[in-house]
């Protein structure tokens, strides 16, 4: 079986195998656990205020602290800061940010234990020129840099401070965007000139970092730099990396879209240390951060030697590939399948279900709370609905003609679908619009034959329901589409169901592939842990949903064991924005905040997403200063983006329309710039 060079498997979450760099006393890869991490957002030349905010990070679980250092007063500080620190007995190691000056970080290097560069901006001032070089004129520049960056790797390999080659894309050099581009490959390349210099002096304390707004991006620098750096080194043990997704705003929407890609990471087994970056107070991303690690940690350790690996391996054979396009979006290309008025495929966006299990006692709420939701929020329906298998005494017949008498009560109009054993469904095919039948461990060929015989006849949409774990998959598909060959089944989909669902669904894409049905349209079904609280599921749910649909596979969601069909319709929405696949809300980029920020970023955010919140579809940036805002806001149709003390640059895509707006219009300023550009419309009533 064949896996690309960035992961040990496709097919279970085991670990990438990494050297240990240490941050003062704190390790960070090698067989130490993910480590934590936030960034204070204080002023840095104000040392009581920046230490009692580490000390309620470090208090809170950080484990290490980052501090920005835009200028030399501010590296200067950070000698005052870990005095202070010191005499509290707050022994956490801390970080230097660094952007554009190279003499901050030196300084900076005699007082922390890791300096943070970012190799767009730390040789190079962004002016996004377009200018074509030379391969001369081009080794020219990386030289320049080079010369620019060797004393500070000299000064830490001799103090023994770590360093972190931190690339963001918002802020890749004016040298890499003309030559790679926007993308994860120029987010690579500009990483690795910098770790040659590191190499050739012998000093590899290094931990890399990928960060991008945009999870799909993220997650292809992250697959595409792991690999390059196995190609360098092949089989041995590689350097850490701290993951993240910057600028992932607030709220649920920041926890979704940091989920989607830190969670995506971890299930590569990639991932050392990790912030999860929201625009509130870091001690708020600290349990959130650490869900996602214990999380991950739990499943490598259950993977780690397990013959899984090797019997999925001989089920799916050495040109398995269970990833269509790793470092770069590719949707797996299906058919059209029409389950009565629901069309799954072809490019249709990704469709939204919801699963009900019994009592059926709890059916008429379920079912006024759909209807609710549908009233209040008209974009962010259920499109499907299906009865499980559950705690119930009702005939199938009997399930379904209840659930159509309380939609038509409401004034609700649903495909419905149910589950049913294979002798059921010739009595239930004429009454819905799909029928599911279970493929077991134990299922009988014979049995499936039947009932998709059945469906045919009937000419009802059907599904095959997969569950279990990931080395059972290729076998359940071998079966259902052995069934549907011999019944003449046309009209079918497969959901997936696990407790590893993006491997899970790899395995069943790579099988589906070598069989020559890889044009099947797949659905997603995300089950409820009955153990996960409701901040523990927000997480779980943008994991195991958005971590596929960044893999590109996905053509609907089917979510099951939340009592509030509200609630479970806004985070199916969240997440499929959060994958990059359908827009149903004003999507908001903001940065977490930091010591640079130029305003009160928690409580400017807040201002513009109460009187903008109703722009479905608008992309709004709110970023507290100049280093990665213009970049990091690329895709971004408007942008509000911190320029002097007190003052706010107001965009339109990447051009500035207002400079220097003072603070207290600026919200007024942006939304009279959305009218202009005929982008406002006006509260619903």
């Amino acid at each position: 079986m064949r896996n690309p060079a960035f992961v040990p498997s496709l097919f279970l979450g085991q670990r990438r195998p990494t050297r240990e760099v240490r941050v003062g006393g704190v390790g960070i890869g090698g067989a130490n656990p993910i480590r934590i991490q936030s960034m204070t957002t204080t002023d840095t030349r104000d040392t009581i205020a920046t230490s009692d905010q580490a000390e309620r990070m470090a208090a809170g679980g950080c484990e290490i602290v980052r501090i920005t250092a835009p200028a030399i007063t501010d590296a200067e500080n950070l000698q005052s800061i870990k005095a202070e620190l010191g005499r509290r007995g707050v022994t956490v190691p801390l970080v230097a940010d660094i952007h554009f000056t190279p003499n901050a970080a030196m300084i900076a290097a005699q007082f922390v234990e890791k300096v943070r560069i970012n190799p767009g901006n730390y040789a190079d001032r962004k002016k996004f020129e377009v200018r074509e070089y030379t391969d001369t004129e081009y080794a020219e520049e990386i030289e320049r840099v080079a010369d620019r960056f060797r004393p500070l790797v000299l000064r830490c390999r001799e103090s023994g401070v770590a360093m972190r080659i931190g690339t963001n894309h918002g802020s890749l050099s004016d040298r890499i965007m003309n030559r790679h581009g926007d993308t994860p490959l120029g987010m690579v390349e500009s990483a690795l000139e910098f770790l040659d210099v590191c190499e050739d002096e012998g000093f590899r304390e290094i931990v890399f970092s990928m960060k991008a707004s945009n999870p799909q991006v993220a997650i292809h620098a992250y697959r595409l730099l792991a690999a390059r750096l196995e190609a360098r080194n092949p089989g041995q043990p590689g350097y850490p990396f701290h993951v993240g997704v910057t600028e992932a705003g607030e709220g649920e929407d920041g926890r979704v879209k940091s989920a989607i890609g830190i969670g995506a990471l971890l299930e590569d087994g990639l991932g050392d240390t990790l912030r999860v970056s929201l625009t509130e107070d870091p001690t708020a991303e600290i349990p959130v951060a650490r869900a996602l690690a214990l999380r991950s940690e739990l499943r490598w350790a259950e993977d780690s030697d397990s013959p899984a690996a090797q019997e999925i391996a001989g089920q799916l054979g050495p040109a398995a590939e269970g990833v269509r396009s790793p470092y770069a979006y590719s949707r797996r290309a299906t058919k059209a399948v029409a389950l009565g008025s629901l069309t799954l495929g072809d490019g249709m966006p990704p469709r939204v279900e919801l699963g009900f299990e019994g009592p059926d006692s709890r059916l008429p709420g379920w079912v006024a709370e759909i209807a609710t939701s549908h009233a209040v929020a008209p974009d962010l329906v259920c499109e499907s609905v299906i009865l499980l298998r559950g705690n119930t005494d009702s005939t199938p017949g009997e399930r379904v003609a209840r659930l159509r008498e309380e939609c038509s009560e409401v004034g609700l109009s649903l495909p419905v679908a149910i589950e049913v054993e294979p002798g059921q469904v010739a009595d239930i095919a004429g009454a819905v619009d799909r029928v599911a039948v279970s493929v077991g461990p134990n299922a009988s060929v014979d049995l499936l034959e039947e009932a998709a015989r059945a469906a045919a006849a009937a000419g009802v949409g059907f599904e095959w329901v997969l569950r279990g774990e990931p080395r059972e998959f290729a076998r359940f598909v071998d079966l259902a589409l052995e069934a549907s060959r011999g019944a003449g089944l046309a009209s079918w989909i497969i959901s997936i169901e696990s407790n590893r669902p993006t491997h899970g669904a790899r395995v069943v894409n790579a099988r589906l592939e070598g069989q020559g049905a890889g044009d099947r349209p797949l659905v997603l079904r995300h089950r409820r842990s009955e153990e996960a609280d409701e901040a523990s599921a927000l997480l779980d749910i943008a994991v195991d949903l958005g971590a596929s649909l960044c893999d590109g596979i996905g053509d609907g969601v089917s979510i099951v064991g939340f009592r509030d069909p509200a609630l479970v319709l806004d985070l199916a929405y969240r997440v499929l924005q959060g994958a990059r696949l359908r827009t149903t809300r004003t999507e908001y980029i903001s940065c977490p905040s930091c010591g640079r920020t130029l305003f009160d970023l928690e409580e400017t955010t807040a201002k513009i997403r109460s009187k903008t919140e109703h722009l479905k579809g608008v992309k709004i940036a709110v970023m507290g200063c100049i280093v990665n805002g213009p970049g990091e806001m690329a895709d971004a149709d408007f942008g509000y983006v911190g320029s002097g003390v007190g003052q706010v640059n107001l965009y339109v895509g990447q051009e500035v329309v207002a400079r220097a707006v003072p603070e207290g219009e600026a919200p007024d300023r942006l939304i009279h710039i959305i009218r202009e550009q005929g982008r406002w419309v006006d509260v619903p009533k």
